[in-house]
């Protein structure tokens, strides 16, 4: 397979014998033209490869941590030699403008150098006994068959959040991207492995749409679930995963609160939102959601987010230049829309965007908005900021908890005591002051609370937790005499 040629118009390089299922039309959301089509996998062909990846399992975690690490590092150099196809397929496939995908891009090419190390840090405790002789250790397994269900917005990253540290630990893993990113989600990732001297079978892609992920959620010798998605969805999953007592790790939707105190810069406030807010077109969980603003300085704080807003230009990315590319079909335009000429007729006042054009969507600015609007109660997941006014920290708190999300906030002012305060109370797992809410960092556990996931983490430490079981092995010099 040569990596280093760039198909731009086809799924040219491309097997067309991966599987025989429901062919997936690929469309490029910037044009609405077709990119190629591509097989899904057929129930029978997702059984088969659950058994071939379940297999290969045990001879990977028995492998030597250097060799597990080497294949990773390896990985790390393949992102980067091949980056400009896979930023290219990230603007073609998903949407994404060149500075998002390059950003994307070197996030994982971080986040692999990262899990290299982590097959060399330490796997086990030793504890204390209270029976003389008795030696306790806590170590940690692999949890075995990983399957990894990812999304199409950040479809290499949060793909590989699960996918790399899940390998580190000596677990296998099946990849079931969004069947809009099938090529980064996916089939790339796993290419590159085998590439990078990833034994066969140890990570394998399967294609497809609701049916093979549940399939895989429910197949029983699959052991764990990683799912990033929407919370009705992760719902489901941590049904069926319970029922089983498969572990799960759920990352699910967010209504981020971006909260503007009345000492906040609005110079810095402004950009922190713009970028929470229109950042890959608001497709993004994390999304600055509800701009909750003090009422003294509300006025002046729209006119710079719109002035900001304004001055960001929209196309299609792998053309020109653009701030802002298309939003991933006409069904998520259609929905964005609706959301906002919902809102307008319950009496919100759009101040700045609220155009279409195709699945293009212009930065939008509401105000007047309450709390009874589509826009303040749902995940918008579109390039929209709806502003509502607060008088008191108090009232601040509340809004900011009046949703049943809880993944991230930001907080806006100079008193940085006062802000830490006020961040302590809301019910968010991530919580930035003076930054905006679309954060994520390697090395730093990730995951939200509420509705927003099952309290999972991943990043840095946590992902040894996350991707292996405790197993606790007692030993004595010789066997215990009981009463009886």
């Amino acid at each position: 397979m040569n990596f280093s040629e760039i198909y731009n118009d086809s799924f040219a390089f491309l097997p067309d014998d991966l599987f025989s299922g429901e062919l997936i039309n690929v469309i490029e959301p910037a044009t609405g033209n077709s990119l190629g089509a591509i097989a899904s996998a057929t129930i029978t062909e997702l059984d088969a490869l659950i058994e071939v990846t379940k297999g290969a399992q045990p001879a990977w975690a028995e492998m030597d941590f250097d060799s597990r690490a080497k294949v990773i590092r390896r990985f790390a150099a393949l992102l980067e030699e091949n980056a400009m196809l896979i930023n290219t397929w990230n603007t073609r496939e998903c949407g994404s403008i060149e500075g998002k995908a390059q950003w994307e891009l070197q996030a994982c090419i971080d986040q692999a150098y990262m899990s290299a190390g982590l097959p060399l840090t330490s796997y086990g405790d030793i504890y204390p006994s209270n029976i003389p002789g008795r030696e306790n250790h806590c170590i940690r397994v692999p949890v075995g068959l990983v399957g990894v269900i990812s999304p199409w917005n950040f479809p290499l990253l949060l793909s590989l959040r699960a996918v790399l540290p899940a390998l580190a630990m000596g677990n296998s893993v099946i990849i079931k991207p969004d069947i809009n990113s099938s090529v980064v989600g996916g089939y790339i990732i796993v290419e590159l492995l085998k590439q990078a001297g990833l034994p066969e079978g140890v990570c394998t892609l399967a294609l497809g749409g609701v049916a093979i992920g549940q399939r895989l959620v429910e197949h029983p010798q699959v052991d764990m679930i990683a799912f990033t998605g929407s919370t009705v969805a992760g719902q489901q999953i941590g049904q069926v995963c319970g029922g089983m007592f498969k572990k799960v790790a759920l990352e699910l939707g967010g209504n981020n609160a971006f909260i503007v105190l009345d000492d906040a810069n609005l110079e810095g406030a402004s950009s922190c939102a713009a970028w929470g807010s229109f950042l890959h077109q608001g497709q993004i969980c994390m999304q600055a959601g509800r701009h909750i603003v003090h009422e003294s300085v509300a006025a002046a704080y729209v006119e710079a987010l719109c002035v900001r807003a304004n001055k960001l230009t929209v196309g299609n990315p792998n053309k020109e230049p653009v701030h802002l590319g298309p939003v991933i079909n006409e069904r998520q335009a259609d929905r964005i829309m609706r959301l906002i000429d919902e809102s307008v007729v319950m009496g919100a006042k759009v101040v700045c965007g609220g155009k279409r054009k195709g699945s293009f969507i212009y930065p939008t600015v509401l105000t007047q908005v309450t709390t009874n609007m589509p826009v303040y109660k749902e995940e918008i997941f579109g390039p929209v900021a709806p502003v509502l006014t607060f008088s008191s920290d108090d009232e601040a708190v509340a809004l900011a908890n009046n949703t049943q999300y809880g993944l991230a906030a930001s907080i806006q002012g100079a008193d940085i005591s006062r802000a830490k305060r006020i961040a302590n109370r809301i019910d968010a797992g991530m919580v930035h002051i003076n930054d905006q809410t679309v954060n994520n960092e390697y090395q730093v556990p990730f995951g939200g609370m509420k509705s927003s996931g099952n309290s999972g983490r991943f990043g840095g430490p946590a992902n040894l937790e996350e991707f292996s079981e405790r197993k606790w092995i007692s030993t004595r010099d010789e066997a215990l005499i009981y009463p009886f």
